[in-house]
């Protein structure tokens, strides 16, 4: 029977790229969005991948969103933990709001998640959850005190949670990726742009089909020694 698979922020950029390289490996995907009803709508249609709506900020909407499903598609195997948002400033300029919408959706999300579907996958002896991070979480980043908040709060969260599934078959691992050419990145204006690729050893950004293979082999069956680990995928741009 084919693993089950729920990517959060999964019908586009990265998530995107996650959820179609899980299905190329047969793997049955169902993609979380948070709000682009439009966006999910296409991406399903062609895809054939089913797109759920609920925000993973919120807890009892996840675990309402996982069971349902559960109910549709069985009993989930993988988690990918990729939704997340920025609201860039300075501390000075920061909103309190900003700071609490990146924490509970990047991090808290995370927290929300495993919640719903770690109890499942401990009692099958069988789980592989990889949390998204940065690059950005490893280095910091000026403007981004609550993104590189977060995202370090992802690796250490990863670190933990992974000690709780070790015994269990349920390994729990990190991808940091760099600059990824998704609209996240293409917003960025062109001259802050060239000096981001300018500091990248490799010479270009990211593509998300990258952090997706790396996606793939951390929820393999080849993967099962792997745990509470973070990878790296930056071209060399920070390297921890």
């Amino acid at each position: 029977m084919a693993r089950v698979a729920i990517v959060t922020g999964g019908t586009r950029g990265i998530g995107e790229a996650i959820s179609l390289a899980l299905r190329d490996e047969g793997v049955t995907v169902a993609a979380n969005y948070g709000g682009n009803d439009e966006r999910a709508r296409d991406f399903a249609g062609r895809t054939g991948i089913r797109a759920y709506k609920w925000d993973v900020s919120d807890h009892e909407g996840c675990l309402a969103g996982v069971r349902q499903v559960e109910a549709d598609l069985g009993p989930v195997d993988i988690l990918v933990n990729n939704a997340g948002i920025t609201r860039d400033g300075t501390l000075l300029k920061m909103s309190w709001q900003d700071w609490k919408d990146v924490i509970d959706t990047n991090l808290g999300g995370c927290f929300n998640m495993a919640k719903a579907v770690f109890p499942g996958m401990r009692d099958r002896g069988f789980g592989r959850i990889v949390n998204i991070g940065s690059i950005n979480g490893q280095a910091g980043q000026y403007g981004q005190v609550n993104y590189a908040a977060a995202k370090s709060g992802i690796h250490g969260f990863t670190k933990a949670l992974a000690q709780e599934g070790a015994k269990a078959g349920v390994t729990v691992n990190a991808i940091a990726p760099g600059y990824i050419d998704t609209d996240m990145v293409a917003a960025v204006p062109a001259d802050v742009l060239a000096k981001i690729v300018a500091r990248v050893p490799v010479g270009r950004l990211g593509h998300a089909e990258e952090i997706a293979r790396g996606v793939v082999f951390l929820t393999s069956d080849d993967a099962g020694f792997v745990t509470g680990s973070t990878l790296s995928i930056n071209g060399g741009q920070h390297m921890y």
